[in-house]
């Protein structure tokens, strides 16, 4: 598996080969989704009975019977006319003036009686104050109004004449107050008629009052075009387009189908399906925005090539796998069961992406399995998402990311199991928000369904982790717990074999991991890595310092040369005890270079003291030298312990010397020269180190009983 994984990641630094495993990615999710966006084929003809309810998939406004409606609304606006007021008064005007006119004819004739102009005793005949009052008035008036009425008006006394007037006056007020139409006025001029006849006028005056009140009553109610047009506008606008609903029946079932039916089955786009390949551009449009968001992912993601072409796999093999296992879900459709998506472990790729990548890719997964069980799920729903299912994938997805904290088999479990209770509260959300009818068995299944969905991606996860992890090469946080157990055969081993190596470790350890947290390096591979690295010392454990208690020291007895070989060893024969137990390489890599290429100083002046002449490469360590900050760490932690713990009752300030001087050999020894570690970081990895051993030996207070046992000893 090792071997493939390597051809391929070297093929993957090709651009052209990244580009064709996301093309791959899209021709799955293609593949995938493309029955789920095919139009249905109907079987539709005019005038024949439909086999099936259909519904219309999309919301599309029916312009013909919206036009058809507008119409109506507009011929039901009826004509508006409009109250004309200024005629009410002109006819008062006029009416007056011509009572006015009579009384002025009576006036003048007095006056010129008077002035003896006329003589008082003959009277001026009807027809000379007829003749005179038509004077007064414009051919129109006296066209229109017959001479019997103007003689009665000249012939009566003045006094008469106002009360007249104001009668006639005060009626015709009345009567024009109201709207009078065209076809009203002859019941106008009748109400007029009424109200003038029981007056206490003489009849001839009375009769000539009524003629000219009949003659004042006119239509004051006319046609407003404008009015009318901006009214029949207003209706039009107000009209509600008419709409094919989504979801919305157009025909039932055993119904004819006829031209109205045809007509929006057509507008619908039920007709044309066969020609109609918007669903399948809108499918690649959105499989392209899914495979542009991941590239730039990658393409961001900072990590090493090598690093970076495995998690550009591993998320390849987790997503391919998670989109069939949804596809084999929606097939379930067929048990007519509407709620089966909820059963689709949706938390599954989430947790294992986490776990194996990264938190952020995690998210950007969920999301996308969201949107794609919108589409994939949508049998039986209107329109082409299912939404319910989205949200909840959605939001199980979220839910095991945010509960999985701590990277544990077990926590794994747990994180399941508040996925489920998340996927329970989700669906019964769902549910709810439907309003529907549903029977208490119902909310049992669906509710049972959602806690095994949860469950399930937690078991899924626990079973493919240990295959994706071996198969891939993958160093999980949770696989460095698993390694951190002192149960652990080869840590069983050190604690065993050689328990002063084991402490030793431990220190390295603590040293290491608050080094490297420091900086932002892998604190937990670190710690790892240091409890592992000197495995190889199990191989002559008397040989080491720390194991030599209570017994001779072997090197006494052993060249030189031969001490060199044995010391230096440990490092390679810890690195291959690691292969051949199948450690982790990052595990394996700390073993073999925490030493780098350093000279084995003690032993080195030792046969240079003897007087024998020697190369200076012969005592030093094969390396490689540090790859990484957390082998580099490591080595530096490695060191700074051994000298530290040979110190008697170090002071703080001894220490921080001693720390710097071993980092400071290290740095021109050139042993970082293969890791990015930058003299900012050494800094900060000096000062932690300091730190935690300032903690490790601090000075401890002296009891009175301890002073006394000291006296007598001295």
């Amino acid at each position: 598996m090792q071997q493939y994984l390597i051809k391929i990641r070297s093929l993957l630094n090709i651009k052209f080969f990244r580009i064709l495993l996301f093309v791959l990615l899209g021709v799955v999710l293609y593949i995938s989704m493309y029955s789920n966006v095919k139009p249905e084929k109907l079987d539709i003809r005019l005038f024949s009975i439909a086999n099936q309810t259909i519904r219309s998939p999309i919301t599309v406004e029916d312009k013909k019977s919206t036009a058809a409606k507008k119409k109506e609304a507009e011929e039901q606006v009826q004509d508006v006319y409009v109250l004309n007021k200024s005629i009410s008064e002109n006819r008062i005007d006029l009416i007056t003036s011509i009572f006015d006119s009579a009384v002025e004819v009576n006036k003048e004739i007095k006056n010129e009686q008077k002035e003896g102009l006329m003589d008082e005793g003959n009277s001026p005949s009807k027809e000379v104050k007829l003749k005179r009052l038509k004077e007064k008035l414009t051919v129109d008036v006296t066209k229109d109004i017959p001479d019997s009425v103007l003689t009665s008006l000249v012939a009566s006394a003045n006094d008469e004449l106002i009360i007249a007037r104001d009668l006639s006056i005060t009626a015709i007020n009345m009567i024009m107050n109201n709207r009078i139409p065209t076809h009203e006025v002859e019941n106008a001029k009748k109400k007029l008629e009424e109200e003038l006849k029981y007056t206490d006028l003489n009849l001839d005056l009375k009769n000539a009052a009524i003629q000219l009140g009949r003659y004042a009553i006119i239509p004051n109610e006319f046609y407003d075009p404008d009015a009318t047009e901006e009214m029949r506008q207003q209706a039009v606008e107000n009209v509600e387009p008419v709409k094919i609903l989504e979801g919305q029946i157009i025909v039932e079932e055993n119904q004819l189908i006829n031209r109205d039916v045809y007509r929006q089955l057509d507008l619908a786009g039920l007709l044309d399906n066969d020609r109609s390949n918007a669903p399948f551009i809108g499918l690649t449009l959105l499989i392209m925005v899914f495979l542009t968001a991941l590239y730039f992912y990658f393409y961001h993601l900072e990590e090493n090539k090598e690093q970076k072409q495995t998690y550009l796999l591993l998320f390849s093999l987790i997503f391919i796998l998670s989109i069939f296992l949804m596809k084999m879900v929606s097939l379930l459709h067929v048990l007519e069961f509407a709620d089966i998506a909820f059963i689709f472990p949706a938390a599954m790729s989430a947790l294992l992406i986490k776990i194996l990548i990264d938190e952020k890719l995690a998210i950007v997964v969920t999301i996308i399995m969201a949107i794609c069980g919108c589409v994939m799920f949508n049998e039986g729903v209107t329109g082409s998402l299912n939404t319910s299912t989205g949200i909840y994938i959605l939001c199980s997805g979220l839910a095991g990311i945010m509960f999985l904290s701590n990277q544990r088999r077990s926590n794994i479990f747990k994180a399941g199991l508040f996925v489920a209770a998340a996927n329970v509260v989700v669906i019964l959300s769902l549910v709810f928000l439907r309003n529907g009818q549903y029977d208490i068995q119902d909310y049992i299944i669906t509710v049972v369904i959602g806690f095994m969905s949860g469950i399930l991606s937690a078991v899924l996860t626990i079973g493919l982790l240990p295959f994706l992890e071996a198969g891939f090469g993958i160093l999980s946080t949770m696989r460095l717990i698993e390694l951190s157990n002192p149960n652990h055969p080869l840590l069983k081993k050190i604690l065993t074999e050689t328990p002063g190596t084991y402490h030793h470790s431990v220190m390295v350890a603590n040293l290491a991991e608050s080094a490297c947290e420091t900086i932002g390096a892998n604190g937990l591979l670190a710690r790892v890595g240091a409890y592992y690295h000197d495995i190889g010392k199990t191989k002559r454990p008397q040989f080491f310092i720390e194991n030599q208690l209570n017994i001779e020291n072997p090197h006494d007895r052993i060249p030189p040369n031969m001490s060199k070989n044995i010391i230096i060893a440990h490092a390679t024969d810890g690195a291959e005890m690691l292969k051949a137990h199948h450690m982790p390489k990052e595990i394996v890599d700390i073993a073999e270079q925490h030493h780098g290429t350093t000279l084995l100083k003690y032993f080195y002046h030792k046969v240079k003291q003897s007087g024998v002449e020697v190369d200076e490469e012969e005592y030093r360590y094969p390396g490689p030298k540090a790859q990484t900050k957390e082998s580099a760490i490591v080595g530096i932690a490695d060191s700074v312990e051994a000298a530290v713990r040979s110190m008697s009752q170090p002071t703080p300030e001894q220490i921080e010397e001693l720390v710097r001087k071993i980092i400071s050999d290290r740095l021109q020894d050139n042993q970082f020269n293969e890791c990015d570690l930058t003299l900012k970081e050494l800094d900060k990895v000096a000062n932690a180190l300091c730190e935690t051993l300032n903690g490790i030996f601090h000075s401890r207070i002296e009891y009175p009983e301890m002073t006394k046992q000291k006296v007598r000893h001295a």
